[in-house]
């Protein structure tokens, strides 16, 4: 089997290619967003904390 055939994968390749570029997408996804919604609440915690001690 070459590269080249591996890369055709039998005439389905549009198929297999599509369902994994899907799937890394959905990954990066599932990685990606809880460190960002992470982040958020860290800098909220963060911003209601210096509020309280300006308060005080």
């Amino acid at each position: 089997m070459t590269l080249s055939e591996f890369f055709h994968m039998g005439g389905y390749a549009f198929y297999v290619w599509t369902a994994y570029g899907i799937t890394l997408v959905v990954l990066l996804i599932n990685i990606l967003l809880p460190m960002q919604q992470h982040h958020k609440q860290l800098n909220r915690i963060a911003r209601r904390v210096r509020r309280q001690r300006r308060n005080l």
